[in-house]
């Protein structure tokens, strides 16, 4: 559950980058925070990858069929 919080903390942090950069009025901004998109971009990536690694440890595999114990 920490790497999904994780996750969702990057999402979020993607998302207020996008929002700023329009509004940002200097010549070299926008792709300023377009750069640290891309970087956190990358982040959630490897957030994502540790959580698909994580749940195939523990139940030797990914497809979410397989998977009930998380439907309660």
């Amino acid at each position: 559950m920490v790497l999904v919080g994780i996750e969702l903390m990057i999402n979020a942090a993607i998302l207020n980058f996008v929002a700023f950069g329009r509004y940002d009025k200097t010549l070299y901004g926008g792709q300023s925070f377009a750069l640290f998109a891309i970087v956190l971009a990358a982040a959630a990536v490897a957030v994502a990858l540790a959580i698909v690694l994580n749940v195939y440890k523990h139940y030797k595999s990914i497809d979410p069929n397989d998977i009930n114990e998380l439907k309660d």
